[in-house]
C-alpha cells in the first residue's frame, strides 16, 4: 500500500472528515513531512471509494458548494489495521538488525 494511501486511512480511523479535513490531519500526524496536493489528495478519495475503502457518510452545504465528509468503510479499517501490522513488523524487524552488533571492517 502506497504510503499517501496508508495516510489517508490513517486520517479517517477515528473520525469522518471532508478532503481539506484529511489533508490537515496528515499534515499533523506527519509534523508537515507530508502535504498532499489536492490533486492527488482527491484522486487518492476517488480511487479509494471505488474500491471499497472508504464510504461517503453525509453530504453538507457550506457556503453554496457541496462538502463530501468521508469515513472509513469497515473493509478499510481491516486493510488498514493489516498494513499497520505489517508496518509495524517490519520497523520490529529493521530495530532488531540495527541492534546487532557487526564486527569493524578490515581494509586490505
Amino acid at each position: 500500500m502506497q504510503e499517501p494511501t496508508v495516510m489517508v486511512l490513517t486520517a479517517l480511523a477515528d473520525a469522518p472528515r471532508h478532503g481539506y479535513a484529511i489533508a490537515q490531519e496528515i499534515k499533523a500526524m506527519t509534523d508537515g513531512r507530508v502535504a498532499l496536493r489536492t490533486g492527488a489528495l482527491y484522486g487518492a478519495l476517488d480511487r479509494l471509494l471505488a474500491d471499497g475503502l472508504i464510504d461517503v457518510d453525509r453530504e453538507e452545504i457550506v457556503d453554496g458548494r457541496a462538502r463530501r465528509i468521508f469515513t472509513l468503510s469497515p473493509t478499510g479499517r481491516e486493510r488498514l489495521a493489516a498494513e499497520a501490522e505489517r508496518l509495524a513488523a517490519t520497523a520490529r524487524e529493521a530495530t532488531r538488525r540495527l541492534s546487532v552488533t557487526r564486527p569493524a571492517a578490515t581494509g586490505t
